[in-house]
């Protein structure tokens, strides 16, 4: 693993090691000292390093490298995703949330997915397959709960993975807050990586466990989109120009 460059923003360094772990050995899924590499380097970032400033316009800057343009949490009336790098390997973005706003239960297919709580305060309920039944038009399951809690900036970095970890999950913004994602590998129709959302039907003589079953696009659930106002992340093709 590469060193920690200390004239590279921490975004840019995120992304190198993106890079490094999900492109440059793609066939192999990454080590427990990778991803331990990943969460640190997360668990440094604060929103202003992905161009998000949580205190609202006005706010005098903490340093002389922060980005002048940023865009304000304030700001932020419905589920937002800034997209900041995708390609076949990993995607990095942040979802900012005003309070009271709910992304509702979806899974995240074969993909290792790591997310850091940049400011704010969120309520999250996460599950993992105990027995799925994917063999007729829709997915349904008994899940076990993995998480059933408040999250409060600062937290730790936390991970799920294909099978653990909490890969179905829904939040709920408590105050306004963010969350920056790492992907790997991205949603992709076209590769078998939809995003499927489920209802949850808790059952009440086996505490900790419901059966999840598979709904359409919740009508409701409403993203849009915002540009990414941090610091530039120079990736490998735009080294190859």
């Amino acid at each position: 693993m590469a060193m920690e460059d200390r004239t590279r923003t921490k975004v840019q360094t995120l992304y190198d090691a993106c890079n490094e772990v999900f492109s440059s050995h793609k066939e192999q899924l990454p080590t427990f000292q990778q991803i331990h590499w990943l969460k640190t380097l997360m668990a440094s970032m604060e929103a202003v390093d992905v161009g998000i400033d949580k205190f609202g316009p006005g706010s005098p800057p903490s340093s002389p490298d922060w980005p002048k343009e940023q865009m304000s949490s304030l700001e932020v009336s419905k589920i937002t995703y800034i997209h900041v790098h995708e390609c076949d390997d990993f995607s990095i973005g942040v979802f900012c949330f005003p309070a009271g706003a709910t992304f509702p239960l979806h899974d995240h297919p074969g993909m290792t997915v790591l997310s850091k709580l940049l400011y704010g305060s969120m309520y999250v309920k996460a599950y993992d397959w105990v027995k799925v039944d994917e063999s007729n038009a829709r997915t349904i399951g008994l899940a076990g709960t993995v998480k059933d809690g408040v999250m409060r900036s600062p937290c730790e970095t936390s991970v799920l993975f294909p099978r653990s970890g909490g890969n179905i999950h829904c939040f709920t913004a408590l105050t306004p807050c963010a969350i920056l994602d790492v992907l790997s590998p991205p949603y992709s129709e076209e590769l078998g990586r939809p995003s499927t959302y489920f209802l949850e039907f808790p059952i009440p003589s086996l505490p900790g466990y419901a059966v999840l079953e598979e709904r359409d696009l919740p009508e409701d659930l409403e993203v849009a989109g915002a540009p990414y106002l941090g610091p530039p992340v120079v990736t490998v093709e735009d080294d190859l120009c």
